[in-house]
């Protein structure tokens, strides 16, 4: 299968390229500044912008599958004038639309946990917005939403750290926000399958890791990956939006009151989808597997039901 995977140079991009290849698929990588370096040989590349139909429209129409990875990162401000409307809403309205002229076979929307039209955040409005094109079209699509993808080159780790201070550091609400992170080499064969198996089409997977941890402890965890304690003090969450809203014209603050939001709600699954999958949930990597943390009889991170 022809396969072009849009944002395929990014964190996820190059593991389902490189996933794909391995598979037997011709893959192309599109970017709006494509690097192969971290891709296998093989892998193809294509410069386009997602925001600019014209410039994706031909070599769409050139595979039989189209993966949306293109994204802006809901953990920092978006930089520039691009939007998280531009590029979620607009780029996904551009590619289902050079699809459908293409009369490409089968599309793949990496979306994301609480996408909703009425969200409380910039991020999960516009991912709610693009969930609805996709499934208005005339396209053979398969819907992901997984929880925060961790790995290496991935950010969620470097996020924690950058919002953080070894030793004494001060988290939203005491960092009691709680994720359920899927290990990058677990989430890829499933998008995989998903592409490959007709059985996925039409179908919506909330997909997580197998454990539920708070942002205080992967704070925890990241720091005794490197050998240092850490103790986290309460801020109100109103006093941190009212802080990164006063903030935010800063344009060396990386967080704003977007992100404020988004520490409100949880970024779990009720029911892991990864099933679907032929995995269960305990099969997976954990973050303290991950950063080669050995358990200890000490209080391993907070898990909730």
């Amino acid at each position: 299968m022809k396969v072009l995977v849009a944002g395929g140079t990014g964190f996820i991009g190059t593991n389902l390229c490189a996933e794909l290849h391995d598979r037997g698929h011709d893959v192309t990588a599109l970017s709006r500044d494509p690097d192969g370096s971290d891709l296998p040989a093989d892998v193809d590349l294509a410069m386009g912008d997602v925001g600019a139909y014209d410039s994706i429209a031909e070599t769409v129409a050139d595979h039989e599958a189209v993966v949306n990875l293109v994204s802006l990162s809901p953990l920092y401000k978006p930089r520039g004038d691009r939007s998280h409307e531009d590029v979620h809403l607009g780029g996904t309205e551009n590619l289902v639309r050079a699809a459908e002229d293409g009369d490409v076979d089968r599309f793949l929307q990496m979306s994301a946990l609480g996408a909703d039209p009425n969200g409380d955040t910039d991020y999960i409005r516009a991912k709610g917005k693009a969930e609805r094109v996709v499934r208005e079209s005339d396209l053979a699509w398969t819907m992901v939403r997984p929880s925060v993808v961790f790995g290496d080159g991935g950010e969620f780790v470097e996020f924690t750290k950058t919002l953080t201070t070894p030793f004494v550091t001060a988290l939203p609400g005491g960092g009691e926000t709680r994720f359920q992170p899927i290990w990058i080499g677990d989430l890829v064969p499933m998008l995989a399958d998903a592409l490959e198996d007709d059985a996925h089409v039409g179908e919506i997977y909330e997909l997580a890791g197998p454990q539920i941890v708070t942002l205080a402890d992967v704070t925890e965890l990241a720091y005794e990956a490197e050998g240092k304690s850490v103790t986290v003090l309460p801020i109100p969450m109103p006093i941190a939006k009212l802080g990164l809203t006063a903030a935010d014209p800063l344009p060396f603050v990386p967080f704003g009151p977007d992100q404020a939001r988004s520490l409100e709600f949880d970024n779990t699954v009720v029911d892991n989808d990864v099933t679907a999958f032929g995995v269960e949930p305990d099969e997976l990597r954990t973050l303290r597997s991950y950063l080669d943390i050995e358990p200890r009889s000490v209080r391993e991170p907070r898990q909730s039901a």
